[in-house]
């Protein structure tokens, strides 16, 4: 029958979508099926009124006890159904929700159920698609770590994300190369943000001293927000570049994939200056754009 479908009220995702609600269900028993949700919590409430009646000596507290945990749990499945409908859209097609593990749903759905502000489900949301397309690309580690975080802490990591750059074979990482500067401070990007998402474990941050990659070749790929680029070093072998004064951590690192940040006009020029500025310290000899053929 129409009514037992799952899928009815989150639209036609095709058949990822299909394979994501199936495996969620086989996870948890059922308790995730978002077609189901509303019938669950439902049920559920009229039990509980039926046996709160049928036994004349539980008291008043008690009674306010039950209606509190029915309501507590309608609450956290209509949440939990909100993150599932919001996760579809970003399913590829080629999604293997089936490899998920069942452990790490649980977890999943365990930290988001309380979570309603709508920026939050649309980041959780993201969470389970990108586990979906590829399990094992975020760790109950990091699903604790976001369990964890508000709104302000989101935004600030995203204002972090814009200034990401990639290098080869798969860095990411923030070139923030002069804390306090206009570029950094007028896009969000502050000594006090760092400070705050270094003691939320997303960052490290050296406000002094900064970071330095070494062992670098003669050239060296790297990306900015789909622009890609080649640094062009003196020497041969052995080189090294000051990447500022932030490391992505390991959850950083997943939560930066997903957070919907987007490049900064201006930031290759000011990144550009300022290397060539250190030019004769850090032995760059030139950083040229290469067309994105992407």
């Amino acid at each position: 029958m129409s009514g037992d479908n799952p899928l009815i009220g989150l639209g036609d995702f095709g058949p990822a979508a299909k394979r994501l609600i199936e495996k969620l269900s086989d996870g948890i028993g059922g308790i995730c099926r978002p077609g189901q949700i509303r019938r669950v919590a439902r049920a559920e409430a009229d039990a509980a009124v039926i046996h709160a009646e049928a036994d004349i000596e539980i008291k008043e507290m008690q009674q306010r006890a039950m209606k509190r945990m029915v309501i507590e749990q309608a609450r956290d499945q209509a949440n939990i159904e909100e993150v599932v409908r919001l996760a579809l859209p970003h399913l590829k097609d080629d999604a293997t929700p089936e490899k998920m593990d069942n452990d790490w749903i649980a977890s999943f759905f365990d930290q988001c159920r309380i979570v309603s502000n709508e920026e939050m489900q649309t980041l959780w949301g993201r969470i389970l698609a990108s586990e979906a397309n590829e399990a094992g690309s975020f760790s109950k580690r990091t699903l604790r770590l976001v369990s964890d975080l508000d709104k302000q802490d989101a935004e600030m990591f995203t204002a972090l994300c814009r200034f990401i750059w990639g290098f080869k074979p798969s860095v990411l990482q923030p070139l923030i190369l002069k804390v306090g500067a206009s570029i950094y401070g007028d896009n969000g990007v502050t000594f006090g943000s760092l400070t705050h998402l270094d003691d939320i474990g997303l960052i490290t941050f050296d406000g002094l001293g900064g970071f330095t990659r070494k062992r670098f070749s003669g050239e060296v790929d790297a990306s900015y927000w789909g622009q890609k680029f080649r640094f062009h070093f003196a020497e041969a072998s052995g080189n090294e570049i000051n990447i500022g004064n932030v490391l992505m951590t390991q959850p950083g690192i997943q939560l930066a994939r997903i957070c919907g940040a987007q490049g900064i006009q201006g930031v290759p020029d000011y990144v550009f200056e300022y290397y060539q500025s250190h030019a004769p310290k850090m032995g760059i000899a030139c950083v040229l754009p290469q067309p994105d053929t992407a």
